[in-house]
């Protein structure tokens, strides 16, 4: 007789199935990086869920009933999935914190709505090697800190705090007010290795497809931009994110150009 393996893809170890389960995972508030549910499906239990979902600020987006089928392996999903979080999301407070204890000037990453967890992933282990006090990232149209964000990290989830925020704009304002200058990467800027980083700074990594918004770069104190000699005229968002971390962290250390 011939033997036929199994070769559905496994359910991802960070996914929740279910009615009951959302609803308990919100209850032991278990981190929840996102909630998926069927489009047009917000009667009977699922509105209760969701009010609970809106309390403590988990971004709920629709999905067809077929990416919920895909995603559950065809197990009962009852018109939910939710993603859990890798770990809990830091305060922009907290990301302040850590720079008062180590006794630096902040050293912020902005990431305005990456969508690669791959992406998201190098840049904090990037963060973590270059002495980052944290990174923020947008609640919305963004990958938050999934399994395949921490497995990308190798580790650095767990010593990089990331703050999770409804407007991206709004906390720039903030930061500026607190003496936090902002550098943003993007085309027309000026030569990343002539400005000053010693101070407290935060940069601005763009969109892997459509870079910075434009809200956003209104923002930036700085325009920085990276040499493009090659016919591509954009850099990975994490490659680019590395080469700045490191210009920073080069002044901060002193390390002198010959």
């Amino acid at each position: 007789m011939q033997q036929f393996s199994d070769q559905r893809t496994p359910v991802p170890n960070d996914l929740i199935i279910g009615r009951n389960a959302v609803m308990e995972a919100l209850r032991a508030k278990r981190p929840i990086d996102h909630i998926l549910i069927a489009r047009g499906s917000r009667s009977g239990s699922l509105s209760a869920i969701l009010k609970a979902a809106r309390e403590i600020a988990v971004p709920i987006k629709e999905a067809d009933q077929r990416k919920l089928d895909a995603l559950s392996q065809n197990q009962n999903h009852q018109g939910i999935v939710a993603f859990a979080a890798v770990r809990d999301y830091a305060s922009v407070e907290d990301l302040f914190a850590l720079a008062r204890e180590r006794g630096e000037p902040p050293f912020f990453l902005i990431a305005d709505s990456l969508q690669d967890p791959h992406n998201l992933g190098a840049i904090l282990r990037t963060a973590e090697c270059t002495g980052a006090h944290g990174v923020i990232v947008p609640q919305r149209r963004a990958v938050g800190l999934t399994f395949a964000v921490g497995k990308a990290s190798a580790g650095a989830v767990e010593y990089v705090p990331v703050a999770r925020v409804p407007n991206l704009a709004a906390v720039i304002e903030e930061l500026k007010e607190r003496g936090v200058w902002i550098y943003a990467a993007d085309f027309d800027g000026e030569p990343w290795c002539k400005l000053d980083y010693t101070g407290p700074c935060a940069l601005i990594i763009g969109n892997e497809g459509m870079g910075i918004s434009q809200l956003v770069r209104k923002k930036a104190d700085f325009i920085v931009s990276l040499p493009m000699q090659g016919h591509i005229q954009s850099l990975n968002a994490s490659v680019a994110s590395g080469v700045l971390c490191y210009e920073v962290a080069r002044q901060r250390l002193g390390i002198l150009q010959k």
